[in-house]
């Protein structure tokens, strides 16, 4: 296979390296690839600790040249991972990832043109289960990682034959369709719904997704990012981030994150949406404007006195609904009276930052 580049953003991961990066090493099929990181924030000694094994690891580290006042935030970490990188193929990969044997290798024999590969993750029972992941415990935290066993459990599924189609982190795929096609990731979405926002636009843009069961890791289940609610400070932070970036999403798709429960993208026409609120009340428009862009070519108005939950449905739906059944012209939904001017899509325009 050919040399590959895996990206690492790390914000105050040290434990979590400590038990990534020796896996790469450990479990790589070539044990040449380019390990970048990013520190964004090190508030345990991630630095001083990577200047000490770079040379044994053979890893490229970067410092968030502001750091400890603010955030690159996980997107533009890895954007500017993939940028730093000499090879023409990359990996995403997170902090609190473990590889597993020649997990690199598998996820490579699929690549090709406009295809992007993700390895399938091994993670323990905390959440449910769609079917795009194995739940097995092999450890809750890195310093409890069962390497042996783990190690064992990919050996023995290393023939495996089975693919399914859906994407999510650790993703590989060619730099130059990433720069030139999707130009990155939004930076809009800063810590949270990156990943969602750009496997919207790699959907638009053409790409194919494939998942071999045969390629790996083991994930320590958002850990490192701070999803999981074992960490309590290091969670509230995530959730802020979450609901800011949740805001941002709806705002600019017209829709929550939507997938398959193989986790492959669904994505519905984005329209211009403006809104009006009759006798409006500012809880009713903090809740309302997300699902608006401000556009003229749907208005939707409402009246705060008879506004019900079922009309809040129809909002959530309404890309949906009306490239169903919409037409040009006046018409009531619920309490909801909508005017469609025109039914122009815009959702390709969102493919390149």
């Amino acid at each position: 296979m050919k040399k590959i580049t895996f990206c690492i953003p790390s914000k105050t991961n040290l434990r979590y390296l400590k038990t990534c990066i020796p896996s790469i090493r450990k479990n790589a099929y070539r044990s040449d690839h380019e390990i970048i990181i990013f520190v964004d924030s090190d508030e345990d000694g991630t630095i001083e600790w990577l200047e000490q094994v770079k040379d044994q690891y053979n890893i490229s580290y970067y410092v968030n040249p502001d750091l400890g006042n603010s955030l690159y935030g996980i997107g533009r970490a890895y954007d500017f991972c993939i940028e730093k990188s000499t090879t023409d193929i990359f990996m995403i990969f997170h902090a609190d990832m473990m590889l597993g044997k020649h997990a690199d290798l598998k996820a490579y024999e699929y690549l090709k043109e406009k295809t992007v590969i993700c390895s399938t993750r091994v993670e323990p029972p905390l959440h449910p289960n769609g079917g795009e992941k194995i739940l097995l415990d092999f450890g809750l935290w890195p310093e409890e990682f069962k390497e042996e066993e783990f190690n064992n459990y990919v050996e023995n599924h290393l023939k495996e034959t089975k693919t399914t189609e859906g994407i999510f982190a650790p993703w590989m795929m060619y730099k130059s369709e990433f720069l030139e096609i999707l130009g990155g990731h939004d930076p809009i979405m800063h810590s949270c719904r990156e990943d969602s926002d750009l496997f919207n636009r790699m959907l638009l843009a053409g790409f194919n997704f494939i998942q071999p069961w045969n390629s790996l890791v083991y994930h320590l289940t958002g850990r490192g990012a701070g999803s999981f609610d074992g960490d309590p400070e290091r969670h509230r932070k995530w959730k802020e981030d979450m609901d800011k970036s949740t805001l941002e999403f709806i705002k600019k798709w017209g829709q929550n994150v939507n997938h398959t429960p193989l986790m492959k993208p669904i994505v519905h026409p984005v329209y211009k949406k403006s809104l009006k609120i009759i006798n409006s009340t500012l809880q009713l428009e903090q809740i309302l404007s997300p699902w608006f862009n401000g556009g003229s070519d749907i208005v939707v108005e409402v009246n705060s006195n008879n506004f019900t939950q079922q009309d809040f449905n129809y909002i959530i739906q309404l890309n949906e609904i009306i490239k169903d059944s919409g037409e040009i012209g006046q018409f009531n939904l619920g309490n909801l009276k909508i005017t469609i001017n025109s039914l122009q899509e815009y959702q390709n325009n969102l493919i390149y930052i």
